[in-house]
């Protein structure tokens, strides 16, 4: 038997629930399935979170801010997302957040959740970043056009462009339209 600690099992609620809830969404996963899962009881998981909503919201909140795309390293802003969204769309396997709330943003129970994530994680640093007027209508669009193309990625698969050049420069024409 492998000794057991507070960290370890509360680390491994929270890789059960990320993987279940980009696989099947908020309101399909149960408290079992996440015990099952974590191999761990439901009480342990309303000890360590207090309830599903409250679980949800720490592995949304664990998984930072949009990757450093928005981060401000100079450059041209709307090819470092071309680039970003090209490589989602050729990958094989799906962003976690961005399948968590596709999978989970129709849920009356944490809607309000997902959109705050989405506020915070995409939304207000992408308008922070941008110059001039009606930045977060600007925002607004792009934000749209990453979660759609993040949930076509999802019902679709990898898109295999023939040039990943062409891709690029057809979505920074698209963002660039957005953001300037």
């Amino acid at each position: 038997m492998r000794p057991r600690s507070r960290e370890g099992t509360r680390r491994r609620i929270l890789d059960a629930a990320r993987h279940l809830f980009a696989e099947n969404g908020y309101d399909q996963v149960t408290m079992r399935m996440l015990a099952a899962e974590a191999h761990a009881n439901v009480a342990l998981i309303n000890r360590y979170f207090g309830s599903k909503r409250k679980l949800f919201a720490e592995v949304l909140a664990e998984q930072g801010r949009f990757p450093g795309v928005l981060d401000d390293g100079g450059g041209d802003l709307a090819a470092r997302l071309a680039e970003y969204v090209a490589d989602r769309l050729g990958s094989d396997s799906d962003n976690p957040v961005l399948a968590t709330l596709t999978r989970s943003a129709s849920s009356a129970e944490i809607g309000t959740l997902a959109a705050d994530r989405v506020r915070t994680a995409l939304l207000e640093p992408l308008t922070a970043r941008l110059d001039g007027g009606q930045a977060e209508l600007r925002a607004s669009i792009a934000t749209a056009l990453i979660m759609g193309i993040g949930q076509f990625r999802q019902l679709m698969g990898p898109v295999t462009p023939v040039e990943r050049d062409e891709l690029v420069t057809r979505l920074t024409a698209v963002f660039r339209a957005c953001l300037d």
